[in-house]
């Protein structure tokens, strides 16, 4: 079969269905279609939404993600102060403490006097 005798085929078989589909159309009534129409806004309005809250999303994600790298910079930063106070702190709990041993041991020889 030559392409025109075949194109010619497919073109009959088609109009039939293409009229059929064309009457079928004309059956759906105003208010469904108008149904229909309002889901389909609905449908596309609802997938709008998504998308921007899906982008507000990645967004405080990246923000989240850039915020807990500057804290982590910041601790990094500040282990060695940390631990600079750390051993300050230790050294004047030790201090304090010899110091105190020191006034107790005034106290008890100003006692020993009995003035």
């Amino acid at each position: 079969m030559s392409e025109s005798l075949w194109e010619a085929g497919v073109e009959e078989e088609t109009q039939p269905e293409t009229q059929e589909k064309t009457s079928g159309a004309l059956t759906v009534s105003v208010d469904d279609f108008a149904a229909l129409e309002e889901r389909i806004l609905r449908a596309v309005n609802l997938v709008k939404q998504e998308r921007q809250a899906r982008v507000a999303a990645e967004a405080n994600a990246a923000q989240a993600e850039a915020r807990a790298a500057r804290a982590e910079t910041e601790l990094h930063d500040q282990a060695p102060l940390m631990e600079r106070l750390q051993a300050e702190l230790k050294s004047l709990k030790a201090e304090r403490d010899h110091v105190k041993e020191r006034v107790d041991r005034l106290l008890k020889q100003l006692d020993g006097l009995e003035l």
